[in-house]
């Protein structure tokens, strides 16, 4: 899995919700897509250390 997979998936469901700053679930992916995009290499250490333990194999036999 790359981390650039997840964080345009998190991108494309930021822009499913309208722009709304009063509400909640726009608010934190919006916050959630910026401190990711911010912390892009922490981000890769994780989905590289998830990858490793096998969290995405289901997605990945299913891709």
């Amino acid at each position: 899995m790359k981390p650039e997979t997840l964080l345009a998936e998190l991108d494309r469901l930021r822009k499913d919700v309208p722009k709304d700053p009063a509400d909640i679930e726009y608010l934190t992916l919006h916050h959630v897509f910026a401190f990711v995009s911010y912390k892009m290499g922490d981000f890769k250490r994780y989905v590289d250390e998830q990858d490793a333990k096998g969290a995405f194999k289901e997605f990945e036999e299913a891709s």
